[in-house]
């Protein structure tokens, strides 16, 4: 996703903001599972990172200790980076068992859109800075289209962690509205999606970038009724997490 920001927008990074995504995203994930005590879900995937907490521990030291390596060469951005740290951590901030974070559990009806915000941000906004660049009509709709994309995937996610959040006392959108507000909240991430992509058309981007843009999003909209009910791990890690990288595969291969 970092890589198709950069190839779209014909931005030049240095290859150590890479390093730092892969790094932090191990970190992030993992605190965020380790984090994790109980679930009622019984799919497979979620039933294996509640027997093994010392795998996540030891994926997660070794997510900050490469981030903190990657961070100190990337120092000169570190007003950025530690924005994107502060989104992450807020994301997963309500699990940690102290008295201290309790109230952040009655205001996580945003935890979706933080961690809508930190992929966009982190994929899509911070490459822009690394690069040194200011933004161009063209990055801030190829910006917006990427966060509501991604929100509306993040619905779904909700969906499937709905009785987990209830249990833990976390209030979502999905929790806060009946199923009728989420799937208008739903439709409304898709239709901006759509239009911010298209928005692109008008800053010179090509149709068919603009094309390859929309398609996860059209995707994502046909199966949004069967994911509603489905908890899969293969539909949930392999096809809606695939969705947010599906433009990118499809630009490389691509003549674009």
């Amino acid at each position: 996703m970092t890589w198709q920001s950069c190839h779209l927008l014909h931005l030049t990074i240095s290859g150590d903001y890479y390093w730092f995504v892969f790094f932090a995203t191990i970190c992030s994930y993992n605190f965020h599972w380790y984090l994790t005590h109980q679930s009622t879900s019984s799919a497979i995937r979620i039933q294996w990172s509640l027997r093994h907490k010392n795998a996540h521990l030891l994926f997660y030291f070794a997510g900050v200790i490469g981030s903190l390596i990657l961070f100190y060469k990337l120092r000169q951005h570190w007003f950025g980076l530690f924005f994107a740290t502060l989104l992450t951590f807020l994301y997963s901030a309500p699990k940690i068992p102290l008295p201290y974070f309790r109230f952040l559990k009655q205001v996580a009806i945003g935890k979706t859109i933080f961690l809508s915000a930190v992929w966009t941000y982190v994929t899509a906004i911070m490459p822009v800075f690394i690069a040194g660049e200011h933004f161009s009509h063209e990055m801030k709709w190829f910006a917006a289209s990427r966060f509501f994309l991604i929100y509306g995937i993040c619905i779904l996610f909700d969906f499937r962690d709905k009785a987990d959040d209830k249990q833990e006392g976390i209030r979502t959108m999905v929790n806060y509205f009946d199923e009728t507000g989420v799937n208008r909240l739903f439709v409304f991430s898709i239709i901006a999606c759509i239009i911010f992509t298209i928005g692109l058309l008008f800053s010179g981007v090509s149709l068919l970038s603009v094309l390859i843009l929309i398609i996860p999003g059209i995707i994502l909209y046909s199966i949004y009724p069967l994911a509603k009910k489905n908890t899969s791990d293969y539909l949930y890690y392999f096809i809606l997490d695939g969705l947010m990288m599906l433009s990118a595969l499809l630009m490389a291969v691509l003549p674009i």
